[in-house]
């Protein structure tokens, strides 16, 4: 067992899942608005973020800042008082909005974030390690992710194989890259949460990066 008494704690958003089947046919308002790409609406504490994906389906996730208790309050098993509940929450938008919450062709899925501290690291523990979000559990704001998991998997097969007759060796090797990378991806995490897509500011937070950006590529 790890010693470390360290555990993932909530982050105070939470996301609902949906998705838009044969949008063009089906969702014909909806899927003129995402216009076969993704689309971005936030406000201060709430976002719906959808993206297009092959089979002309929409993916939509509705966020939402909130308390642990207050979200633990609405029944998912009926989806039709959930997604009722979820959409209460975006009264007044615009329709083609709100029916990427309203017209979902599969029941709300509830994904409540939850994150390890920026800083989190462990004793070593002989003979085994973490990677992936075992090692470094963080909300999805740096789209690191799958990323980090698959480095994490590479960086450890190399630890390894730079140690062939030392895995203690090894492991500590790799342990000592992956704590400091870990902490500057969960850093830029935290940052984009609070004060890109979720602060007083939104979405103007988020409209300052995509137009640097696009200066810095240009």
């Amino acid at each position: 067992m790890f010693s470390t008494s360290t555990a993932p704690e909530y982050i105070g958003t939470s996301y609902i899942e949906t998705y838009l089947y044969d949008a063009d046919e089906r969702h014909p308002a909806a899927a003129k608005t995402v216009r076969g790409g993704s689309l971005y609406a936030l406000v201060p504490g709430k976002a719906i973020l959808v993206h297009s994906e092959p089979w002309n389906n929409l993916h939509t996730y509705v966020q939402l800042n909130c308390t642990a208790e207050w979200i633990a309050g609405i029944d998912f098993t009926d989806a039709n008082a959930a997604t009722a509940r979820i959409a209460a929450e975006f009264d007044g938008w615009a329709p083609e909005l709100t029916a990427l919450i309203t017209d979902d062709d599969t029941a709300p899925v509830l994904r409540a974030i939850y994150a390890l501290p920026i800083e989190h690291r462990w004793d070593r523990v002989p003979g085994v390690t973490l990677l992936g979000d075992a090692a470094h559990l963080m909300s999805p704001f740096a789209g690191e992710g799958a990323n980090l998991a698959m480095f994490d998997g590479a960086e450890l097969g190399k630890a390894i194989a730079a140690h062939p007759e030392d895995v203690e060796a090894a492991l500590s090797a790799y342990e000592e890259a992956l704590f400091p990378r870990s902490e500057a991806a969960a850093t830029v995490a935290h940052q984009n949460h609070e004060l890109v897509c979720f602060d007083d500011r939104a979405p103007f937070g988020l409209i300052d990066i995509l137009v640097s950006k696009e200066r810095f590529s240009s």
